[in-house]
């Protein structure tokens, strides 16, 4: 049985959401069986598509919205309370070879959840299962129990050029 490791894609740059599925996309087509659980996020974005394609795949929103410019409420906090109880029966059931959380450090960063409670879903983990973490500000505890990290760096963006969110290429 092979070790599966923690990866984390976190930073200000555009792409961590698009690398954890170009990895998931990856495992897919070598026969893997995959879970995506993507907090904050409700909205069906183009990578939802994925299992209309793959039987071996399960995409789950958990959140109940992106709240940018809103105050996340307690039904925000329960939702996310709920995924992540559920992606840690996902992960400790030895079931699935990758599982993703993405945008769990939003999540985070939102105080929707809080750091105790992901280290002892990742320390419940089967030992064969590969997990990816998504989201900006990583923080420390998580980056150091992590055997990969990536930080995305933006050094330039069009969207500073006015250039909107396009279909297939940003969503």
């Amino acid at each position: 049985m092979e070790k599966g490791y923690i990866h984390i894609y976190t930073g200000n740059g555009k792409g961590k959401t698009t690398a954890a599925f170009g990895l998931a996309v990856r495992a897919l087509l070598s026969g893997k069986k995959v879970f995506v659980g993507q907090f904050v996020k409700d909205m069906k974005y183009n990578e939802t598509k994925l299992v209309e394609y793959f039987d071996n795949i399960e995409i789950k929103q958990l959140g109940r919205g992106c709240f940018i410019t809103n105050t996340p409420n307690a039904e925000d906090i329960k939702a996310a309370e709920i995924g992540l109880e559920e992606c840690n029966e996902k992960l400790s059931s030895g079931e699935y070879d990758l599982i993703i959380l993405d945008e769990i450090f939003i999540a985070l960063f939102f105080k929707l959840l809080n750091v105790a409670d992901i280290l002892k879903v990742l320390k419940n983990k089967a030992l064969n299962t590969e997990v990816v973490l998504t989201g900006r500000y990583a923080p420390k505890e998580l980056i150091d129990i992590a055997d990969l990290v990536t930080d995305m760096v933006e050094v330039k963006h069009y969207y500073t050029q006015g250039v909107l969110s396009r279909d297939g290429f940003d969503h």
